[in-house]
């Protein structure tokens, strides 16, 4: 998964100016106790932190 395809799947599910918000300052427990923007500085690929967010929010089936 590429990182615009993150952030559009961010922004579709948490709407636009909450998406970035949101990954500033959530702390994911599926990342390891950090947030979002936390786990991509770090080099965690956007698949593996969409399915983080998608385990965190859970989200439907349809929207792995």
């Amino acid at each position: 998964m590429r990182l615009t395809e993150f952030w559009e799947r961010m922004n579709h599910h948490l709407g636009p100016a909450y998406a970035r918000t949101w990954a500033e300052t959530q702390v994911v427990q599926e990342l390891g106790g950090r947030t979002v923007v936390e786990a991509l500085a770090d080099g965690e690929a956007a698949k593996v932190v969409w399915r983080a967010v998608w385990a965190h929010l859970n989200l439907p089936p349809s929207e792995r």
